[in-house]
C-alpha cells in the first residue's frame, strides 16, 4: 500500500467502556496496525437498535505505508474483537468491543468481508462526530463530500458528547 490512511470506528458498551477501548488500542497495535491519531472519545446513545447502555466511541487514523490490503486490516480487526470477548450473537446488540473498518484512503470495496466505504458511516452521527476531528476535509468516496459536510447535513439527531462530560 501506499500513504493511505484508513479509519477505525471503536465502540463499547459493556463493562469498562474507556478500559475496552484502550484494549482495542493496543490490539491494533499489537496485530501490527499501526495508530498515527485518535480522536476525543464520545458517549453516544445506541442507534437502530433496543435499549441498552450508552456506547463510548472514538475514531482510529491507520498509517498503512507498510501494510496489507484492506480485507487483512479488517481480518486483524476482527481477530482482536474475538481476542477482547466480542460475539456476535445478537444483531447491534450490546458488545464489548466493535472495531469497524470506515475507509481506507479512496478506495471502494464490495465483497462479502468487507465493505468500503463502511455503508452506514455516512448516516451516523457517532462515527462521523469523532472522525470530523481527525479528517474534516477527507472526501467520502462514493459520495462525494466532505466528512464535514455530511455531519452538518445528518438527519441523525441522537446524542453524541465528549467524554467525560465536560472533558
Amino acid at each position: 500500500m501506499s500513504n493511505e490512511s484508513a479509519y477505525v470506528s471503536l465502540g463499547s458498551n459493556l463493562g469498562d467502556r474507556a478500559a475496552n477501548l484502550l484494549l482495542g488500542i493496543r490490539g491494533m497495535m499489537e496485530a501490527g496496525l499501526p495508530i498515527r491519531r485518535l480522536s476525543h472519545i464520545y458517549e453516544s446513545e445506541p442507534v437502530e437498535t433496543f435499549s441498552q447502555p450508552d456506547f463510548l466511541n472514538m475514531v482510529a487514523e491507520l498509517g498503512l505505508e507498510d501494510l496489507h490490503s484492506p480485507e487483512q486490516v479488517m481480518a486483524r480487526l476482527l481477530r482482536v474483537e474475538y481476542a477482547l470477548g466480542r460475539r456476535r450473537d445478537i444483531d447491534k446488540g450490546p458488545r464489548v468491543i466493535d472495531l469497524d473498518l470506515l475507509l481506507v484512503g479512496n478506495r471502494t470495496n464490495h465483497t462479502e468481508l468487507l465493505i468500503l466505504p463502511h455503508p452506514r458511516l455516512h448516516l451516523r452521527r457517532f462515527v462521523l462526530q469523532p472522525l470530523v476531528e481527525l479528517a474534516p476535509d477527507l472526501v467520502h468516496p462514493t459520495i462525494g463530500e466532505t466528512i464535514a459536510t455530511l455531519l452538518e447535513g445528518l438527519k441523525d439527531q441522537s446524542q453524541v458528547r465528549r467524554w467525560p462530560r465536560g472533558g
